[in-house]
């Protein structure tokens, strides 16, 4: 159990920690019970809470109920009335050891995540849906770019038509113009027929760039000159073509820094990042962990017939801290990896990986300095990326360099110490 003497506290605590239940006072300095109330409601469906106060009113409870309290408990109480009022309460919560996926028709764009973050990406590809500008998603590997891409197409008119997804690095440079456009047959040896291009394919649709930041220099001067006058003219052919294809393109890279280095075009950069969605990597949306453990578990169940297993509070506690440097992507395999290696129903924390296990928070004296706990962290960091010290800086919001100075340093400290 953590206690807090402010909303403040309670709300910094909300977004580090994972908590199944709130029991907050009415009164309290600067904000409210009824503050704290309202903030879970709008940003933890998944945490219950209880107002406590020693001003019981009709009209009270029933604000209270209203901000989104579960139950509303009078000053003064005894142990067993407070005891009763979490049990009634908990009672509402789903068990953790109950693995039931979100239905299918209650995830937003076929994405699974209730967190702030997600609310708002969900807003953005709403809108994305409803107009005809491009849209540049942007986000770590495994975040679902492609999902997203995919949610804007079909939530567009233009659902009908064709989604074509292009794989940016997977096309060699001398097939470019032939795979993008098109050509016509005997314009090169095998050529054996003529052959519609990837942007004639999405005609009237979408064609979606994945991993645009790795595009040649030959891709990028191609691809603008399509964007800018909607036409393509197949290889060995002298006919212009008009296409109306819309563009969506996703990246794992910094485009704007990769602009200031001369590697992406800038006059490409601002024709495809007309909307601009970034996509939260898993570690910034931790609520959403448990919704997504769940929809991997039932659907493997649904899958491959296998009997329904779940995981201990302990083992939930560890996957939650965990940073998922693989983000999505990771979390679905290590459950896929799960179903296979581990024979009970429930899975503990020793049946975890490793780097996983080591997530688990450690107890912090109040004796230790800020140098050791800033190194703790640094080594938690490290060791949730697998030592993947480019990684580990980009998470700690420092560049390698420093990290390697922070790391070299602490090393000489501990051989001056011994």
């Amino acid at each position: 159990m953590t206690t807090c003497n402010s909303v403040q506290q309670a709300v910094a605590l909300l977004g580090s920690q994972v908590f199944d239940l709130v029991i907050t006072d009415l009164k309290m300095p600067t904000h409210s019970g009824l503050d704290l109330v309202r903030y879970i409601s709008e940003n933890y469906s998944h945490i219950r809470t209880i107002m406590v106060t020693g001003y019981p009113s009709i009209e009270g409870a029933v604000e209270a109920v209203k901000t989104g309290a579960d139950a509303f408990l009078p000053k003064p109480f005894t142990g067993d009335e407070l005891l009763t009022a979490v049990e009634k309460v908990v009672a509402k919560l789903e068990s953790r050891h109950d693995l039931k996926a979100p239905v299918e028709s209650d995830l937003p764009f076929g994405i699974v995540g209730n967190s702030t973050k997600m609310k708002r990406v969900y807003k953005l590809i709403a809108k994305a849906a409803t107009m005809k500008a491009n849209v540049l998603i942007s986000g770590e590997s495994g975040t679902g770019k492609e999902l997203a891409a995919r949610a804007i197409h079909y939530g567009s008119p233009r659902s009908s038509a064709n989604f074509v997804p292009v794989n940016c690095t997977a096309i060699p440079e001398n097939l470019l113009e032939s795979e993008l456009f098109g050509h016509e047959k005997g314009a090169f040896t095998g050529a054996n027929a003529a052959r519609a291009g990837l942007f004639q394919i999405a005609d009237g649709g979408t064609i979606f760039l994945d991993e645009i930041g790795d595009a040649s220099n030959g891709m990028q001067a191609k691809l603008l000159r399509v964007m800018q006058n909607k036409e393509i003219i197949r290889v060995g052919s002298s006919r212009v073509i008009n296409i109306d294809t819309r563009i969506v393109a996703a990246t794992n890279k910094d485009l704007k820094k990769l602009v200031e280095k001369n590697h992406f075009r800038e006059d490409l950069f601002y024709r495809i990042n007309v909307i601009d969605i970034l996509l939260p990597p898993l570690r910034e949306r931790k609520e959403d962990v448990l919704l997504l453990v769940n929809h991997f578990v039932s659907n493997l169940v649904k899958e491959i017939d296998i009997d329904p297993f779940t995981f201990s509070d302990r083992a939930l506690k560890a996957m939650t801290d965990y940073l998922w440097p693989g983000n999505i992507r990771e979390l679905e395999n290590f459950i896929q990896k799960m179903a296979v290696i581990v024979e009970d129903d429930i899975v503990d924390v020793s049946d975890l990986p490793e780097p996983m296990r080591f997530t688990i928070e450690r107890e912090i004296g109040s004796n230790r300095s800020l140098v050791e706990v800033q190194q703790a962290h640094i080594e938690n960091v490290l060791a949730g990326v697998g030592g993947n010290k480019t990684q580990a800086a980009k998470i700690l919001g420092i560049d390698r360099k420093t990290l390697r100075e922070k790391l070299k340093k602490h090393t000489g400290e501990l051989q001056c110490s011994r």
